[in-house]
């Protein structure tokens, strides 16, 4: 029986997280009882199938936030009164003129995995007339409901136990005690270093050389790195600056930028604390990232576009902004980009994800955080 196996799956699960991701394990919640699981039925009009009866008297759902258990599609386990609401919600939603679509939301729909921040999320059939009774189906509200995710939530869940036990080949990341989900990487060539420099007045795109040590950076560059981001808005501008200099030199590693010797030596001057001259479009590096971004337009490659314009930002302009930007360039070459992060950052502890208060009480001058500011003053008045 696929109860069974929801069983097993769950054994195999729990024991994983909590040797991978504590912090995400925390967030399963004790079992339900079996009064509210048949109270949520009847109030729904429907038939749990096994496999979600036998979930429920494992785990409860998962508590709300960014460190919760997430299935690899990014929705939350639901824990009773969430399937009771989100399955309300969703009956709510027009169906259209037809109303009957198997591909949109049935009545016969429970759903048990949440987006939270749409009305996406994993559904489970609960029509025990058909055949499909306990397929797991996903609900995407652009387009509706998708089928062939799994036959039932015991295959589902021993699928998702497999997908953990292999690791990083799966796209499975973990991170200051969580599981995060990331998609494999592509297999990237590395480009030949050898091209000789393009002639000054050979038609390229002109590189950005509008960027300043002292831009301010918008305190949603750093709301996206969570930790991380809390950490550089608190660590010495000289750390920071260091940081900048080890995450552009690993994406001009990644990327074979690092082989072009115009690069290499701005980089090792850099490092060294020389302050680089801004240069114009056809100084010997410029003249290189320029036909970089050609090269890169002609083979549609945005991430190689994207790191050449990060030498430019990283030399001449904000630590922040540049230790920020290539961190985001190099998670499309790396799972381990926020280990290589932290380590870059000199590895201190890290802090809370931050909220919006914590954006809004801190004070650096090279982060704009007016508009939390301004809420946090309203908030103690």
């Amino acid at each position: 029986m696929t109860a069974a196996l929801v069983q097993e799956s769950w054994i195999r699960i729990d024991a994983w997280l909590r040797e991978h991701a504590p912090r995400t394990f925390a967030t399963l919640r004790p079992p339900a009882g079996n009064g509210e699981i048949s109270a949520a039925q009847e109030e729904l009009g429907v038939t749990f199938p096994p496999d979600l009866v036998a979930s429920l008297l494992r785990h409860n759902g998962a508590l709300e936030g960014p460190e919760a258990f997430r299935f690899s599609t990014g929705d939350r386990l639901l824990a009773v009164s969430g399937i009771l609401g989100d399955t309300e919600f969703m009956r709510g939603i027009d169906q259209g003129p037809d109303g009957e679509s198997e591909d949109y939301w049935l009545p016969g729909y429970v759903k048990f995995g949440s987006y939270d921040v749409t009305s996406d999320g994993l559904l489970m059939d609960c029509r025990t007339e058909r055949g499909s009774f306990g397929a797991i189906r996903r609900f995407f509200d652009e387009t509706g409901t998708s089928f062939g995710q799994a036959d039932s939530l015991g295959g589902y869940l021993a699928e998702l136990a497999n997908i953990l036990e292999r690791g990083q080949e799966a796209g499975v990341v973990t991170f200051n005690g969580r599981l995060l989900w990331e998609a494999p990487l592509p297999v990237r060539p590395q480009p030949s270093s050898n091209e000789p420099l393009p002639a000054p007045n050979e038609q390229l795109p002109e590189l950005d050389l509008s960027h300043s040590p002292t831009d301010l950076l918008h305190v949603s560059h750093l709301d996206g790195h969570e930790e991380l981001g809390a950490l550089i808005a608190i660590l010495p501008y000289k750390q920071v600056v260091e940081a900048a200099q080890r995450q552009l030199r690993r994406l001009a590693v990644e990327t074979g930028l690092n082989n072009y010797p115009e690069v290499k030596a701005a980089l090792d001057a850099w490092e060294r604390g020389v302050v680089l001259p801004r240069p114009d479009q056809t100084s010997p590096l410029a003249m290189r990232l320029r036909a970089v971004l050609a090269q890169a337009d002609t083979d549609r490659d945005v991430t190689r576009r994207w790191a050449a314009e990060k030498i430019a930002l990283g030399i001449w302009g904000s630590p922040y902004r540049s230790v920020c930007e290539s961190a985001e360039t190099r998670s499309h070459f790396t799972l381990d980009w926020r280990a290589d992060l932290h380590a870059d950052l000199g590895t201190p502890p890290l802090p809370l994800i931050p909220d919006e208060r914590f954006w809004g009480a801190l004070r650096n001058p090279a982060i704009d955080s007016s508009w939390y500011a301004a809420q946090h003053t309203q908030d103690q008045d």
